[in-house]
């Protein structure tokens, strides 16, 4: 497996560069400006980012270099996850070629930095001080308070204004050229890999269903509902193939989300799901089908994303039945509860426990390989005419629809997975009920099932004609 994960991921070897600090002196504001857009979220709440989040540097070097967000060290969270956050910053300078330690130049020293600055400097890894929040040229010199913490140079950076980030990229790029050339295994693949979003409401798993797929403790798991905020990217390999796991923020309805950095943690959600090649909606198998979950599957059709269904936590689903009738039972309830994704493959799997986890990925090639048998414009037309003589279109206002023609096209999201695509030339809009064009969509899905895939039907109507005189 990779070891960065990138949403834009590198095509070349880079090293890898970590930054490190006590919670809210502007990590992510620097892990943004480095990257060159909005990655991580930025927020005044301590304790914001949880996970380690990774990016390509947008900088012009001659030693490309990738940066690693990490959470806060020292947070005193509320909500329990100190301990979390500072095994993943541990990991970080573990996997880190380069250090940039963070610190805030309105505040001055903590404690904190002093222990964290102890720490660095026995990590053998080249550190840089940046101290942040020097935004105006009168706060000039504000660094010379934190000499006493052992580093030079010592770099006064505003991630909010963007002062001083030439000269940082030039000493990253200095200090990168001593050090031996990154690793290959430190790179992604150049080939474009699978984008599978892992979707759904709080507290179904999704952060331990990646952490099982990975085999290691990679994203933070816990049962409080809310604790992935960012969308992380983690790249992953099996059996030659490649993908990007996005995993995404719950997705709760929007009169519950309790502050804005989770109404942003779900925005995220949803550009994932539109960013994605494939989504995984993973349920609670064991709770049942909610109508989070079929907002959720609905958002999921409404961008005409191919789809898998997980439903997570199996080994409490009547855990004393036999094995058969449970999944029977279990799959009748999902397909009832979510009968408009009756297209998407279902799963029951347990992340906790490991179970059946990996099939998730020959269910996602068995979804690929479905997407590259489309229907030409000719087998097309030929099925719908015996479609609409079999069942011919009922009368509306005396009028009766005329399907003059269909039109097979390529996909406009041209990916790994793309979606079926028509266009009915008819002779007015008004007279396609939606059971009609149900219909139409069976009789298709009758000559090739597309596992796993919506197909797109677009309508035209022919033009009115002009009257004479």
């Amino acid at each position: 497996m990779a070891r960065s994960d990138s949403p834009s991921a590198p095509d070349t070897a880079r090293h890898l560069v970590a930054i490190v600090g006590r919670p809210n002196v502007g990590k992510s504001a620097i892990f943004n400006r480095l990257a060159g857009r909005r990655i991580a979220i930025v927020h005044d709440q301590p304790g914001v980012t949880r996970d380690r989040i990774t990016a390509p540097a947008r900088a012009e070097t001659q030693h490309p270099f990738a940066i690693i967000d990490t959470g806060g060290i020292g947070a005193t969270l509320d909500d329990g996850f100190a301990e979390q956050v500072a095994a993943e910053v541990d990991i970080a300078i573990e996997t880190a070629d380069m250090i940039l330690f963070v610190v805030d130049g309105m505040e001055g020293i903590t404690t904190i930095d002093e222990s964290l600055a102890l720490q660095l400097r026995r990590s053998n890894h080249p550190v840089l001080l940046l101290v942040n929040k020097v935004d105006h040229e009168k706060h000039d010199g504000s660094e010379v308070e934190f000499a006493s913490l052992g580093f030079s140079p010592t770099l006064p950076v505003s991630a909010a204004h963007g002062r001083g980030f030439e000269r940082l990229t030039r000493a990253i790029d200095t200090t990168l050229s001593k050090l031996p050339p990154p690793q290959a295994a430190t790179s992604v693949p150049s080939k474009d890999p699978i984008k599978v979003a892992i979707v759904g409401r709080p507290n179904v798993g999704k952060s331990s269903l990646i952490n099982a797929i990975l085999g290691e403790q990679r994203t933070i798991v816990s049962d409080v509902a809310g604790t992935t905020r960012d969308a992380v990217d983690v790249p992953f390999e099996l059996g030659g193939k490649h993908y990007q796991l996005i995993d995404t923020a719950g997705i709760r309805k929007r009169t519950r989300r309790d502050s804005s950095v989770e109404v942003f943690s779900v925005m995220r959600s949803e550009k994932s799901i539109r960013r994605a090649d494939i989504c995984a909606l993973v349920v609670d198998g064991a709770a049942g089908i909610t109508s989070q979950d079929r907002r959720i599957a609905r958002m999921i059709l409404e961008e005409h994303k191919p789809c898998v269904i997980l439903s997570n936590k199996f080994d409490l689903f009547h855990p004393d039945a036999p094995r058969k009738d449970r999944l029977e039972f279990l799959t009748d309830i999902i397909r009832r509860e979510l009968f408009f994704l009756h297209y998407a493959p279902m799963m029951a799997l347990s992340a906790l426990k490991g179970q059946h986890v990996n099939r998730l990925f020959h269910v996602i090639q068995q979804v690929q390989e479905a997407s590259a048998r489309p229907i030409s414009t000719g087998e097309l037309n030929r099925l719908l005419e015996q479609a609409l003589h079999r069942n011919p279109p009922p009368l509306r206002k005396q009028k009766r629809l005329n399907l003059l023609y269909a039109s097979a096209l390529k996909s406009d999201r041209p990916g790994p997975i793309p979606v079926p695509h028509y266009v009915f030339f008819i002779n007015k809009k008004a007279l396609m009920s939606d059971d009609y064009l149900r219909y139409l969509e069976n009789q298709i899905r009758k000559a090739n099932p597309f596992e796993g895939l919506p197909i797109r039907i677009d309508l035209r109507a022919r033009p009115p004609r002009k009257k004479s005189g």
